[in-house]
């Protein structure tokens, strides 16, 4: 799949009309807005409640509001004031928050939302993985004339490459690169999570709705020998307009307290924030890094 170039259903940014970016939690939102406006681009930024780098943002985008989980409404109102036609989302958005106790409080829902989630939470005609709910999103904005791009089109240097990138893998190690990348592989293409943590060929923990690492730091709890090795993937059917798997600093930072010694990812489908911190970080503790891709075989010693 190439991603060097703009999806040509997009303008370039010498157009009047303002990019639109919908920014979730962690850095990935900051560093895609920051590509825009390198790439000559005015950015309307709508930072989701309780996610969003707020101060960062205000800093590099020209307009920015912050608006509710669930207000969806708002947030097409808000792109049409600003004549956005075209938009991107960045960061991860806590699903988990509106299964808390009250948890809808803060992003109570507007009418637009529940018109468009009906089906999801009220007749329970269609489910809530995530791939159902962001396409509901995505077409929502869609036919308001707002269309979503990935925001790796404009970032694209930030997808991993194949290969190697810190520490050395052995051959047990290997092993369960190759065992746990299957069993990722189908909990994706059950949109249920992307990561898994292993040792020995035997599965630790599974990430679901919690997050990869709530998934880490449960591995590090049932095995507190250590050593185990994570697997993290893009989904089968992977939309690279929203939930591209993405690590960063603090993802090590996690797998080192958990006790983990191994991180492996999908190369060209997965993020990687501050590469030069990340690969810092995995030397200076001796940690692994590798990304995969399916088809091209690994080294490893002994």
């Amino acid at each position: 799949m190439s991603v060097n170039t703009v999806n040509s259903t997009f303008s370039d940014p010498c157009q009047t009309s303002p990019f639109g970016l919908v920014a979730g939690w962690g850095r990935f939102p900051v560093v895609v807005a920051e590509a825009l406006k390198r790439q000559g681009y005015r950015v309307v930024c709508l930072g989701i409640k309780g996610h969003a780098d707020e101060a960062n943002l205000r800093r590099l985008c020209d307009d920015y509001q912050e608006v509710g989980m669930a207000k969806l409404g708002a947030a097409l109102r808000y792109f049409a004031r600003h004549k956005v036609s075209q938009a991107t989302m960045a960061g991860k958005f806590f699903k988990v928050k509106l299964f808390e106790r009250f948890g809808w409080v803060g992003h109570f829902p507007d009418w637009r939302c529940i018109r468009a989630f009906y089906p999801h939470f009220i007749t329970r005609t269609k489910d809530r993985r995530d791939d159902s709910l962001l396409t509901t999103v995505v077409e929502s904005f869609a036919a308001e004339g707002i269309h979503f791009a990935p925001a790796t089109d404009f970032a694209p240097e930030l997808l991993v490459k194949f290969g190697q990138l810190s520490g050395t893998l052995a051959s047990a190690q290997k092993q369960d690169i190759e065992f746990g990348w299957r069993i990722a592989k189908e909990i994706g293409r059950l949109d249920v999570g992307q990561s898994v943590a292993v040792k020995g060929r035997a599965v630790l923990a599974v990430e679901a709705i919690e997050g990869t690492d709530e998934c880490i730091r449960r591995a590090g709890q049932l095995c507190p020998l250590g050593g185990f090795t994570v697997v993290k993937v893009a989904k089968p059917q992977q939309d690279m307009r929203f939930d591209v798997p993405t690590i960063g600093v603090g993802t090590l930072e996690t797998l080192l307290k958990a006790g983990g010694r191994v991180l492996a990812v999908e190369a060209g489908k997965t993020i990687i924030l501050d590469e030069p911190e990340v690969l810092r970080f995995a030397n200076a503790h001796k940690l692994t890094l590798v990304a995969v891709d399916e088809g091209r075989e690994l080294q490893a010693v002994a």
